[in-house]
């Protein structure tokens, strides 16, 4: 179906008084109206998409709250009211005295159609989770999905809806849910126990749940997937990975603990000793990232995809939109593959790297992502015994836990990065992937060697050797050698001349 928005936009506006209303009344896109916002002291705003406009330069008084707050419903524990039969939200901000200081009533709007790029997942009684930034539009998706389900697929779905969101203000729930019913929940600490009650005593097949929050409510949506009820919900997050590094909710797709390996097996594998493993199956099978209102990225298979993030292997995605003309349009975006050097003989087309990588406590997608937009060829491996450049965090670094030491008790070079931040993780790969990778190549192995040949010069009896000068980033490696076998090292000269002198101590 083509999309129909309903916002009963009338019934917002009348809760402004009259110096406010009028001129809100007179904007061309009041249609595309988001919000207004009157805060105490200051001129009353109103937020469109491309533009914000102040409706009246007279400021917001302690009157104009109240006028306001006088045409809604009472606001709850989470400051947050209603018009009745309508889906707009009101919150409020209050000062330390309790007294309302600020309002933004938000528009409230049906789309009915939302869905039709993720319909089949709905329909597949699977449960979903939808993730995404706030005013993404997860919440519009989540009150059209309880819709399908009851009217289109005759469901028994049962909302349990936190502050009204989903099915708006009063006890009558709006048109847009269908038949789906609406528990209400009377404050936000007990949508726990209101999600248990849900299944316990009104038998439905779908359950519906906004935002995810608590650990409490991580724990009740577990045990309603247990009991054989499809789940549709929402989450804080706007990524799978997001989710994973949350403790809170993390049990959602399955739960993350350490487990430690014995030596065979973490040899068998080709991991570290401890590793990172998924505990239980998801509590939903698949997950929903909401890039736009028409956009999603889609892990169809969420326990899979967890067990790759965690081994450090890349993921395929599918990437749906709506096109100009309301057709649903896929792509599967296939996982970064590592990409071997080029063979001698045949000029490259990207940046090679001369390094086998290993990444220990490293955002692997941010490096990956980083390098394809930098046209650059990675040759990341999983096991230690195959790499000769050992990446990690300073955080991992200094903690030192055993791959680190393994890493240096095997004379591996160690990057460390300060941060998993872009700029980093830029400069990382700006001085391990040089232009000229044969030539860079070559000097980077030559001026190791030759760190390893003064040490053994020096541990023979030869008081001093210096190495040839060298970047910074090859002098750090140079003491690296030198410190792990117990001689002296120092920096002398001036950049470009600047080398390691390595001594007996």
């Amino acid at each position: 179906m083509q999309k129909v928005i309903t916002d009963d936009l009338e019934a917002l506006l009348d809760i402004f008084p009259p110096h406010i209303y009028q001129p809100l009344c007179q904007q061309e896109d009041i249609s595309e109206l988001l919000e207004v916002v009157l805060d105490l002291g200051r001129p009353p705003e109103a937020r469109l998409p491309q533009r914000e406009v102040i409706l009246n330069p007279t400021e917001v008084s302690e009157q104009d709250i109240d006028y306001v707050a006088s045409h809604i419903s009472s606001f709850g524990d989470d400051n947050r009211a209603g018009i009745e039969r309508t889906l707009h939200r009101i919150s409020a901000i209050r000062n330390r005295k309790e007294h309302i200081v600020g309002l933004t009533c938000r528009v409230g709007r049906a789309v009915f159609g939302t869905i039709k790029v993720i319909e089949d997942l709905v329909e597949s009684g699977k449960s979903v989770l939808l993730l995404g930034r706030p005013g993404v539009g997860k919440t519009t998706m989540l009150r059209e999905v309880a819709r399908v389900l009851a009217d289109d697929l005759r469901k028994r779905v049962i909302i349990v809806d936190t502050s009204n969101e989903i099915a708006g203000d009063g006890d009558i729930p709006h048109p847009a849910i269908g038949h789906a019913r609406r528990m209400q929940v009377t404050t936000p600490t007990v949508q726990h126990a209101v999600m248990i009650e849900a299944v316990e005593n009104h038998m439905p097949e779908v359950v519906v749940i906004d935002e995810i929050g608590t650990e409490l409510e991580a724990q009740a949506a577990r045990t309603i997937a247990e009991r054989g009820v499809q789940l549709v919900g929402t989450a804080h997050g706007n990524t799978l990975e997001n989710l994973m590094m949350n403790p809170t909710l993390s049990d959602l797709i399955g739960g993350i603990q350490t487990v430690t390996l014995g030596d065979e097996e973490a040899k068998r594998r080709g991991t570290q000793k401890s590793i990172l493993e998924r505990m239980s199956p998801p509590t939903f099978d698949i997950v929903v990232e909401i890039q736009d209102r028409d956009k999603v990225a889609i892990h169809a298979d969420v326990g899979e995809s967890v067990d790759a993030i965690l081994r450090g292997q890349p993921i395929a995605t599918e990437t749906r939109w709506l096109d100009d003309t309301g057709e649903v349009r896929t792509e599967m975006v296939e996982p970064i593959t590592t990409i071997k050097k080029a063979t001698r003989g045949k000029r490259p087309t990207k940046r090679d790297n001369p390094h086998k990588l290993y990444l220990f406590g490293i955002n692997r997608t941010k490096l990956e992502q980083m390098a394809r937009e930098m046209q650059l060829n990675l040759d990341i491996v999983n096991n230690l015994n195959d790499t000769d450049l050992f990446i990690t965090s300073k955080n991992y670094y200094r903690r030192k836990p055993q791959k680190v030491r393994d890493a240096e008790i095997a004379n591996v070079p160690i990057y460390v990065l300060k941060s998993n931040t872009p700029p980093q993780i830029r400069q990382l790969l700006n001085t391990i992937c040089p232009t000229e990778s044969t030539d860079k190549a070559d000097s980077f192995k030559i001026a190791l060697n030759e760190a390893k040949e003064a040490v053994e010069q020096v541990k023979n009896g030869q008081e001093t050797v210096e190495l040839s000068p060298q970047s910074a980033y090859i002098r750090r490696l140079q003491h690296l050698i030198a410190e792990r076998n117990k001689v002296c090292s120092q920096s002398t000269g001036k950049d470009p001349n600047r080398r390691v002198r390595i001594y007996r101590g």
